[in-house]
């Protein structure tokens, strides 16, 4: 639900998403209890996950809302016995005054269709190459040339599409050797980031992330794959990008970005997962928090090494599996 309202000074889009969440919190449309996620909120506001993340952690030095042995954040304070509520927050209405829903929106045109274009690359590229036509991409969501060629450039800047000779945009293919080539990269990273922030981590949410990796390794191999894309983004921002180097995070991050992609695919098309990825991460957690950060960045060093042969292998079966049947229209297969 929108409301009429103005507010004169132009806000950032995390201070936008803190004021809507804590309004709502306020007048109880979100009730005490009610499990935060950043992906509904995301969707809701229509923004992107960074801020809404930063909006959250605001409202928990606030006491609004607080972390729970779960994934999310429960609206509440800490130290209640507050039961989780798992209410879909899409269905409770939530009021967004005018101004905030226009600012939210006026952001540029690029940011808007960023993640479905960098979506629709990454759930193919393993597949092959394909070719993305700047005309065909531009009348597929109905804006400029230039908001385009935006696009393009960022997935570039990200390591996911390439100029080829004749200045035609190409996507993938992304290669078993490509994917070595990122893992190196990681090696090289995030062991190092994570020796260089270790002093900076919040040992609470570390503690928390230790206790659900504790809790799923006694699961069934299913619920280790439910839980693995959400809980892996979590031990990545609270492990590895503790660090206050920007620009190591932020090499980090992009490098991530295909390898996420390919993982995110392989478990799209039921390749079998390998439950003891929750123990490597447990035990980083663990060394973490006993304070021995040496061992810990080398357990690191052993999950990395073992993930790229895992991934390797998978995508040895992917070999074998034919293309996605239906793609964007503006992607087309470059055969080889």
């Amino acid at each position: 639900m929108t409301e009429y309202g103005a507010r004169p000074n132009a806000q950032k889009r995390y201070e936008i998403a803190e004021d809507v969440l804590r309004s709502n919190i306020e007048d109880s449309t979100l009730p005490l209890g009610v499990v935060l996620l950043e992906g509904p909120i995301a969707e809701i506001l229509q923004i992107s996950r960074a801020p809404v993340q930063r909006a959250l952690q605001a409202l928990e030095s606030e006491g609004l809302v607080h972390r729970f042995n779960g994934r999310g954040y429960l609206v509440g304070p800490a130290d209640r016995g507050i039961e989780p509520n798992r209410t879909d927050i899409k269905t409770l209405g939530l009021t967004i005054p005018r101004h905030a829903d226009e600012a939210l929106q006026s952001r540029s045109s690029w940011e808007r269709i960023y993640n479905t274009v960098e979506a629709d690359v990454a759930g193919c590229v393993v597949f092959g190459q394909y070719r993305i036509i700047e005309i065909e991409l531009a009348n597929h969501f109905n804006v400029s040339r230039t908001v385009v060629r935006d696009v393009l450039t960022r997935l570039r800047e990200r390591g996911l599409v390439r100029k080829n000779q004749s200045s035609h945009w190409i996507a993938g293919p992304l290669t078993a050797q490509m994917i070595k080539d990122h893992f190196v990269l990681r090696g090289m990273l995030e062991p190092q980031a994570l020796i260089a922030g270790a002093e900076s981590v919040d040992r609470s949410r570390l503690s928390e992330l230790f206790q659900r990796l504790s809790e799923l390794e006694r699961h069934d191999i299913a619920d280790h794959l439910k839980a693995l894309e959400a809980i892996y983004t979590d031990f990545v921002d609270i492990c590895i990008l503790a660090t206050p180097n920007e620009r190591l995070k932020e090499s980090i991050r992009n490098n991530l970005l295909p390898v996420t992609a390919t993982e995110r695919l392989l478990r799209r098309l039921g390749l079998p997962g390998d439950p003891a990825v929750i123990t490597e991460l447990r035990l980083v957690t663990e060394l973490l928090l006993r304070g021995a950060i040496t061992a810990a960045a080398a357990m690191m060093e052993n999950h990395l090494d073992a993930s790229v042969k895992r991934m390797i292998a998978q995508m040895k079966i992917v070999a074998i599996i034919p293309g996605p049947s239906v793609t964007a229209a503006y992607l087309t297969r470059v055969l080889e």
